[in-house]
């Protein structure tokens, strides 16, 4: 029971995460209780998503992916990849929207405009595919840059930042795959669109991941200056990590691709 408690425990508190996967939780929970009914499969991914990515940030696992390459990489493929692919699957806004206070939910859509209409601009702007695919490759290789990654991991501040830039951009770019409710913000990709979309994004993060894995230098030294958490050769340490960006990062677009085809299949049960 110690160790579990111990284990449970931040390893660095991060009251902003807290407070982030705190509100996602009761917002959806009272959605549900002022009548929205999302499904149980929708709600469990939903719930997991946010469960995994407060586990790799808000435990002690965190202190393994401060001093581990391959454990950092496997806290990146939860927060960029897999979190917030579940997240987006579960499709909550609607939820989300129903634990909205009556009079916002009430508010005139004309009243509304002014107060977000920069946000919506930038929100529409990161959502076209072409950047939606630039940022979400793009932000890996930025980590990833040997000198980049070597101050992120010595700074507190950076690399809370570097966490929350790769947990927002896979949330922003798994919500336009999966987006599948009334039109909104989010602009509406064809099956087909969507499906071209990860498949180019899969090439870039296949070529980095294998040069992390084949590479015969050690790129990341950072794990050697400040020590890792278990006596593991650099080199291992390091093939490890490029493996886990090489492929469980391609195989969720071959997931994310026959999901989309699944949903356009059901759509057209549905039409006949």
């Amino acid at each position: 029971m110690n160790t579990l408690a111990t284990w449970l425990q931040p390893w660095e508190p991060s009251l902003p995460v807290f407070l982030a996967c705190a509100l996602a939780v009761s917002l959806y929970a009272i959605g549900m209780m002022r009548g929205a009914q999302p499904g149980f499969w929708a709600a469990l991914s939903y719930f997991g998503g946010i469960a995994l990515i407060y586990a790799v940030t808000q435990t002690h696992y965190d202190y393994y992916s401060q001093y581990l390459f391959a454990a950092h990489r496997l806290q990146h493929l939860i927060l960029h990849h897999l979190g917030p692919f579940l997240i987006a699957l579960a499709m909550p806004a609607s939820v989300l929207a129903t634990a909205m206070p009556a009079r916002i939910r009430a508010l005139p859509q004309g009243r509304a405009a002014p107060a977000f209409r920069v946000l919506r601009t930038i929100y529409r702007g990161l959502q076209q595919p072409f950047i939606a695919g630039t940022l979400f490759v793009g932000l890996i290789y930025f980590w990833l840059t040997p000198e980049i990654h070597f101050d992120a991991m010595l700074s507190i501040d950076l690399y809370w930042f570097m966490n929350w830039t790769m947990m927002l951009d896979g949330l922003l770019f798994w919500w336009l795959i999966f987006e599948r409710g009334n039109p909104g913000s989010t602009p509406r990709l064809s099956p087909g669109r969507r499906i071209l979309l990860l498949a180019l994004v899969m090439p870039p993060q296949i070529a980095l991941g294998a040069y992390i894995t084949f590479s015969r230098q050690n790129l990341f030294e950072i794990y050697d200056v400040c020590g890792r958490a278990f006596p593991i050769d650099p080199l291992l340490d390091q093939q490890i990590g490029g493996l886990i960006t090489w492929i469980p990062a391609s195989m969720m677009s071959v997931m994310a691709a026959v999901i989309v085809l699944a949903f356009r299949l059901e759509r057209s049960d549905s039409d006949a």
